[in-house]
């Protein structure tokens, strides 16, 4: 059973920086594409981006411009993660 009053910590992978890295996107980028096409079909994005970050299920986001296609590529972690760090950086 967890103990519920200590701190949990996620180590997230982080890649040698002389191993050659996967011809991937970087989260910031999956997110700017997706964001647009789900605004270009008049979804609200955010909504439909925290709804796939929370439930896993890629049906939170349009097909169009293959966006559901591209943000599976994703790790969802890495998606949090680069929210959470730009709302850092920027608004604290």
């Amino acid at each position: 059973m967890a103990n519920y009053n200590d701190t949990q910590f996620i180590r997230l992978p982080r890649g040698n920086e002389n191993e050659p890295q996967p011809a991937s996107m970087e989260a910031k980028d999956v997110l700017a594409q997706v964001y647009a096409a789900l605004k270009e079909k008049g979804y609200n994005p955010v909504t439909q981006i925290v709804g796939y970050i929370m439930s896993g299920d890629p049906t939170y986001i349009t097909n169009y411009q293959n966006a559901r296609s591209l943000i599976m590529k994703a790790e969802r972690d890495e998606l949090l993660t680069e929210l959470v760090e730009h709302y850092i950086n920027t608004a604290l």
